[in-house]
């Protein structure tokens, strides 16, 4: 993990969690058990939780640069980088997260039949929001 990653000690060398509704069981990388995900990206995904007022499921939040689907890229997404997660979701719950998403700061959206893949990358030029 690096400097900026999502589990930090505190003074007494206790692991502190701040995002309630999520566990570090459902963020790590499914493949590597590694977990690296950005603090002020769970910040933006627990606000985007408390907003919806009810559970939600992640389907995918870290992968590891190793992860097979990150090693099949170019180069490494944002779930490599820690900055997004694919929440299960069609119908009316995707409608309410398309629209909750930009004005939390979520700056990509992939939308697919079952999932919202959300984001928070500034990296460069890419669609904001696509179809998978």
């Amino acid at each position: 993990m690096n400097d900026n990653a999502l589990v930090l000690a505190n003074e007494n060398g206790m692991i502190d969690w701040r995002w309630l509704n999520f566990t570090p069981d459902e963020l790590c990388c499914k493949e590597t058990g590694e977990l690296d995900m950005q603090p002020d990206f769970m910040d933006r995904l627990q606000r985007l939780r408390t907003v919806l007022a009810g559970p939600i499921t992640l389907t995918s939040a870290y992968r590891s640069p190793r992860h097979s689907i990150e090693r099949a890229k170019a180069q490494p997404g944002t779930h490599a980088m820690g900055r997004a997660a694919d929440i299960l979701a069609d119908g009316r719950l995707q409608y309410r997260i398309i629209a909750l998403a930009p004005g939390l700061g979520f700056l990509g959206i992939g939308i697919a039949k079952t999932f919202i893949h959300l984001d928070d990358w500034d990296g460069g030029p890419r669609p904001n929001v696509w179809l998978y």
